[in-house]
């Protein structure tokens, strides 16, 4: 029994993947993370400053990063040095330690009208 040759199916256009590097991307080298930092603040967007700089302090995931709350960093009306949290994932214990730059930076976002609801 044979088999026709049947004709070729070509798709109508490319994929939006074509050519593209897919699946795990590099890390930041640290010009990067300086350029950004740089950014956020000459457009003073304290709240992404002040995210940018703890996600770099604590390796956290973006779910557990946004999770935190004030009380988890913020204590006695100061940002704490350390702090641990539970991770969503892993359901493990993290501690990590907060740098001054991102105490600094989180510190003015908590302060900020609208973060305390003053506006």
């Amino acid at each position: 029994m044979t088999v026709p040759n049947l004709p070729a199916v070509m798709p109508p256009r490319s994929s939006w993947n074509r050519g593209r590097i897919i699946g795990q991307k590099c890390p930041l080298l640290p010009k990067h993370v300086w350029a950004i930092r740089v950014r956020l603040e000459l457009t003073d967007k304290t709240r992404d400053l002040a995210l940018f700089n703890l996600a770099i302090d604590s390796k956290l995931r973006d779910c557990d990063l946004v999770h935190l709350s004030v009380s988890d960093v913020h204590v006695a009306g100061r940002v704490k040095e350390r702090t641990s949290v539970l991770q969503s994932k892993t359901k493990q214990p993290v501690q990590f330690e907060i740098t001054e730059r991102a105490r600094k930076s989180l510190g003015s976002w908590i302060d900020d009208r609208t973060m305390s609801g003053r506006q």
